[in-house]
């Protein structure tokens, strides 16, 4: 019967590797031993796997063992620092304690500032000051009473590296000190300089004459305004009328007189080295001519309007219009040439003395500047527009 069974289970397995063959292999993916590696699969994954839990518990068991054993290390090195920190504290409690009683000379159980500064002394073999001796005990001296008790005592070293860092202290603040005092002894002479430089001054009574003289510049041209007032019969007997014909013959003696006194005071208003008075009445002296050349504009283009209107302007308004004109210039000259000589800048005049200080330079324009070797104000020089361009190039790049 042993056999019929072997025979059976063959036939059976003949019979399925039959119909496996036959079958088209896109529709079985039953490889043709299949059968036998059914029989041998279940009880060799088995063992495997059994292996594999014995080998990983025995390594997470040397993991634990090594983890335990660095860190029993571990505490071992944190007890034998503890410890040597311990015998250290002791030693320089010992030598503390040995310190002060040597420092403690009258045996009271504290340390003076006497006391501290005489042991000091002896100790370092160096004579220490006072005030040395009192910065030290403000340091040590938690009770503030000013002693040193047992507990409040240092080693000599202690006191010698505290000695040292005040010394480093008090060296710094030092070089700090003399750096802050040639520091402000250069800004007291670069002040001094750039008074010099812009001259600010108070003007001296030749500085208040010659700030008068650049308002014959606005006086000559003026004139044209007083001819009716001037050319009167009895003019001729009045001196003041007399000079003013003298100078405006000199005036205009010169050629092109104008355009050079124009020149002229815009140069030399532009010196610093002169006396700010000056300058500014000789800016103010041109603005007074500019302003001069409106009106004659104005009574042209009245003319011109009034011409082509079909009437004429009777001849008593426009000489009105001159003697006004020529009265307003007179008293607004008279108003400088007064100004100046109290040494005073004549800055009331409405709309023209204001832009005159808008173009005047001051101290605070003076910035950036620096001293030569004799002690000149020497002024910084704007940059060039060319350096520009090349260094915003560099930035960019």
């Amino acid at each position: 019967m042993h056999n019929n069974i072997c025979k059976a289970t063959a036939m059976a397995i003949v019979g399925i590797s039959a119909a496996d063959a036959f079958m088209p292999v896109a529709q079985t993916n039953i490889p043709i031993t299949r059968a036998a590696n059914t029989f041998q699969s279940l009880p060799q994954n088995n063992y495997y796997q059994h292996n594999t839990q014995l080998y990983g518990a025995a390594d997470d068991d040397a993991q634990d063992n090594e983890i335990e054993r660095l860190k029993r290390q571990a505490a071992k090195l944190r007890a034998e620092a503890a410890s040597l920190e311990a015998d250290k504290a002791k030693q320089l409690a010992l030598a503390a304690e040995k310190a002060f009683n040597r420092f403690d000379v009258n045996s009271d159980g504290e340390v003076s500032l006497s006391e501290l500064k005489l042991g000091l002394e002896k100790e370092l073999k160096t004579e220490i000051s006072e005030k040395r001796v009192t910065e030290l005990m403000k340091i040590f001296d938690k009770s503030g009473d000013g002693a040193l008790q047992l507990d409040e005592f240092v080693t000599v070293d202690r006191f010698r590296n505290q000695l040292e860092a005040l010394a480093r202290e008090e060296k710094r603040l030092a070089a700090e000190a003399e750096q802050e005092r040639k520091r402000q002894e250069q800004e007291v002479l670069l002040a001094e300089a750039k008074l010099e430089f812009l001259n600010e001054k108070e003007p001296t009574m030749s500085d208040k004459v010659v700030s008068v003289l650049p308002y014959l510049f606005p006086l000559m041209d003026g004139l044209q305004y007083g001819r009716f007032l001037l050319g009167s019969d009895d003019a001729g007997a009045n001196p003041f009328v007399v000079i003013l014909a003298v100078l405006y013959s000199l005036y205009r003696s010169i050629p092109f007189s104008g355009f050079v006194a124009f020149f002229a005071l815009n140069i030399l208003s532009g010196n610093p080295s002169i006396n700010r008075l000056v300058r500014y009445n000789m800016q103010q002296a041109i603005y007074l001519d500019i302003a001069l050349f409106f009106p004659s504009l104005l009574t042209g283009l009245g003319g011109l309007i009034a011409q082509g209107a079909g009437f004429s302007v009777p001849s008593a308004v426009g000489e009105l219009f001159s003697d006004v004109m020529f009265g307003t210039l007179l008293l607004t000259l008279a108003y400088c040439a007064v100004s100046s000589f109290i040494g005073k800048e004549p800055d009331s005049i409405p709309l023209i003395s204001q832009a005159v200080k808008d173009r005047m330079p001051t101290i605070d324009m003076l910035d950036g500047g620096t001293l030569d070797k004799e002690g000149r104000f020497i002024p910084k020089m704007p940059e060039r527009k060319e350096d520009d361009d090349k260094k915003s190039d560099e930035d960019k790049k």
